[in-house]
């Protein structure tokens, strides 16, 4: 471990794994040690166009006694090398390697025996379909998932016409960039340079993000697929997301306090899916990544979060 682009008390290990069709592939993991002694542990997975850099978060959990670590995938974020794409995969299951690494070392090498996976967005579509796979080996205790990727953010229209053709793109051209591009707005909403109160690095995180390109969004829809045939996650999974949604074509005050990114009917509809086990709570005025809405919203998402995690996550 070396200290971490956030500075103490954050360490940093880049985890390295066989060359995919891009050539080198890392990724990070982003330690912070509880300074009490603590056998558990929170593993934070970020979503597309974004890494770990929510230091709140981090703060909540390390006060509560959890060591806690994060996962920039590859090609992610602090993982990204020059001759990458950005965020690019042809499928989801890519990140399973890094996922299970880091998992193998904070219970094998760092000897933590309870582990909470949160994870956000894209993220929560991933883990869910890691945890899916992985369910026989008691590798997680519980699971967070703030603001899941569980649909697209389309009409019902749209999304039958252009799947097929998402699919057969996707396949065969995996590289091609699609003809739209994804909103800046609310990356406008969050950053201290236009509309926020978060500082995060724009070379990893950017106002305009990356084009769209065909195999990544085959990737997710085969993902998708997934989970709405069902999957048998057998750890408690708690679901949070905003109580409503926005698409606005420009900024309003409303991209402040809702989902402007995804759709959180189809959050909500799709949750019950991931197994056995599962609360939803919807959280009024909340925004896409819930630690970052406003204060007051973001204090009752850590007070559902913290009444969750102590009536179902193991104490040692």
């Amino acid at each position: 471990m070396s200290v971490d682009v956030l500075g103490e008390p954050y360490e940093a290990r880049t985890l390295r794994f066989p060359d995919d069709y891009e050539g080198e592939v890392v990724a990070t993991l982003v330690r912070r040690a509880c300074p009490e002694p603590s056998n558990r542990a929170v593993l934070y997975v970020h979503g597309f166009v974004d890494y770990f850099f929510q230091t709140q978060l981090a703060d909540w959990y390390v006060e509560r006694g959890f060591h806690f670590y994060a996962l920039d995938l590859r090609k992610c974020g602090r993982s990204t090398l020059p001759h990458q794409t950005p965020h690019f995969c042809r499928d989801l299951s890519e990140y399973f390697a890094e996922i299970d690494e880091a998992v193998r070392i904070i219970r094998e090498e760092d000897g933590n025996s309870v582990l909470l996976l949160n994870a956000h967005s894209t993220g929560g579509l991933t883990a869910s379909l890691w945890a899916h796979r992985v369910r026989d080996r008691d590798l997680v205790d519980a699971m967070f998932l703030n603001s899941p990727f569980f649909d697209f953010n389309a009409s019902r229209l749209l999304r039958m016409v252009a799947g097929p053709v998402i699919d057969a793109l996707g396949a065969r051209r995996p590289g091609i960039t699609m003809p739209f591009k994804l909103t800046d707005l609310y990356a406008r909403s969050i950053h201290v340079s236009a509309n926020g109160e978060w500082d995060f690095d724009l070379t990893w995180k950017p106002i305009e993000p990356w084009p769209v390109r065909s195999g990544w969004l085959r990737a997710i829809r085969l993902g998708h697929r997934q989970l709405h045939q069902g999957l048998d996650i057998r750890c408690p999974v708690l679901v949070m997301c905003s109580a409503e949604s926005s698409r606005p074509r420009a900024w309003n005050e409303v991209i402040r306090r809702t989902d402007s990114v995804l759709d959180v009917a189809q959050i909500a509809r799709w949750a019950p899916n991931l197994g056995r086990h599962v609360t939803l709570i919807r959280v009024e005025g909340a925004i896409h990544d819930l630690v970052l809405s406003a204060a007051p919203v973001r204090e009752r998402v850590f007070a559902e979060l913290d009444r969750w995690v102590n009536a179902y996550l193991p104490k040692s």
